[in-house]
């Protein structure tokens, strides 16, 4: 096959993959309630195939690097929660989706500007917590209702990440480690459930998943730092999973201590 065939097939292939991860993960979500689906929200069910797919085609200081590019990104991402948060409530989900993708790409382009340090990106995201979650805090309690599938929610969803796979892959030659790392974390999973979710259960319960969602984007950042530490001194391979077991250990412990907080 022609060079060119065999990128279309591995393009498409993992665009496929990292689709079924997205829809898997949103479908959870809608059966689970709010606390639940938060959880599954922020594991890097988007993110993480894509670095996967970056350091399969690219060497581990290249993973590194886009890892410290995501970092502050992360923070950016809290602060788009909250501007749909407080838009949902009143607001359509196409006016308050349009309005914190607003906040998101502002916030991502200056952002982008600072030649950002591990203990800057850390600080920048402890500050974005500091900021966002007393506020979040009163918006998590909603009951969810329940949702009714349409037949194109699937397809959506698995377009919309099939779509931020496929930029990054394709972009990542030509833009570098810095722009494919905020790409990578472009908030996919959350565009997915404000988009289909609002129009059919409300703002509020949907804000409510996303306000769930800031102690997940803790652990994401916590595991974007592992992942830009161990990646330059065990390699790629090491350090993805090392970030994916850091992910997965947060959040299992977040769910873990509001069992406990129920039981009491």
């Amino acid at each position: 096959m022609s060079p060119q065939l065999v990128f279309i097939l591995t393009l498409a292939l993992r665009m496929a993959i990292t689709a079924a991860f997205v829809v898997s993960a949103s479908v959870i979500t809608e059966r689970s309630g709010p606390v639940i689906g938060a959880l599954v929200a922020t594991l890097p069910i988007s993110a993480g195939p894509s670095y996967v797919f970056l350091g399969l085609d690219h060497d581990a200081a290249f993973v590194a690097e886009g890892a410290l590019a995501s970092l502050p990104i992360n923070a950016v991402t809290v602060f788009l929660g909250l501007a749909y948060v407080l838009l949902a409530q009143r607001r359509s989900a196409l006016v308050s989706w349009a309005g914190a993708a607003a906040v998101w790409i502002v916030l991502a382009l200056a952002v982008q500007t600072v030649h950002w340090s591990l203990a800057g990106g850390l600080l920048a995201n402890a500050v974005a917590f500091a900021v966002c979650v007393p506020t979040l805090r009163r918006f998590r309690h909603v009951k969810m209702p329940l949702v009714t599938r349409r037949w194109y929610d699937i397809p959506l969803r698995a377009l919309l990440v099939a779509t931020l796979v496929a930029t990054v892959v394709t972009l990542s030659g030509w833009v570098g480690p810095k722009i494919s790392g905020i790409i990578a974390l472009f908030p996919v999973v959350f565009s997915s459930m404000m988009l289909i979710l609002h129009p059919r259960i409300g703002g509020p319960p949907t804000a409510a998943v996303i306000a769930n969602s800031a102690g997940g984007l803790m652990g994401l950042g916590i595991a974007i730092a592992v992942l830009h530490v161990a990646a330059l001194r065990f390699g790629s391979a090491v350090g993805l999973s090392l970030a994916l077991m850091t992910c997965v250990s947060w959040n299992l412990g977040l769910w873990w201590n509001g069992r406990r907080k129920l039981v009491r």
